[in-house]
């Protein structure tokens, strides 16, 4: 079963609908502690803003159960602002202390582009179990304002060129999580996705 974590904070249906889509067969929205522990692989999703993020997550209890998932290594995806939670601090709006699974920062694009960034942008690929099938430059679908500073290069799996050279995917052991929008990626998130379900 492919848990989708709902903290109230994103387009929970797309990301199941195509999940469906790409094979998965069992794909349960969930708030509940005992499907994310008993699920084979868990998916965080989200759109929106980091700090009403983590108070949701903070509520229902959930930071815990999110970062035994990582550690008990069952495969991971991180989506958008579900990518962005992932890490120690954000600067949106403020600073906000984020899950602190992986090391670095979430910083805003400079003012020599337009924010929110929104629309197709490219990949630059690095070797990356969820790319199997997808061609260095792919496009795919990005809505954002903030992106990710990873403290450590060596989890970078792509980058994307927006006024900057940025981080717009991480890998690490069994954790996954991409800034773009799989589910809105077209014939490339599908493969992205798919990817992922069949990961062991």
């Amino acid at each position: 079963m492919i848990a989708i974590i709902d903290y109230g904070m994103g387009n929970l249906r797309s990301v199941q609908k195509a999940l469906e889509q790409a094979g998965a067969r069992d794909c349960r929205i969930t708030q509940s502690i005992l499907d994310i522990r008993s699920a084979t692989h868990v998916v965080l999703p989200g759109v929106g803003a980091i700090a009403p993020a983590m108070e949701k997550l903070r509520s229902l209890k959930m930071i815990e159960p999110v970062k035994d998932t990582v550690k008990m290594g069952k495969p991971f995806l991180g989506i958008c602002l579900g990518f962005q939670l992932l890490f120690e601090k954000s600067f949106e709006y403020g600073t906000t202390e984020g899950l602190g699974i992986l090391k670095g920062t979430v910083e805003r694009f400079s003012d020599s582009v337009k924010v929110p960034q929104m629309g197709w942008n490219q990949l630059q690929l690095r070797p990356c179990a969820l790319w199997n099938g997808i061609k260095n430059g792919e496009y795919v679908y990005f809505c954002h304002s903030f992106y990710v500073k990873p403290a450590d290069d060596r989890a970078i799996a792509s980058t994307t060129q927006y006024g900057t050279d940025y981080c717009s995917a991480v890998a690490k052991d069994n954790l996954f999580a991409v800034q773009f929008h799989p589910e809105k990626s077209q014939t490339a998130g599908l493969k992205i996705l798919e990817n992922f379900i069949n990961l062991k």
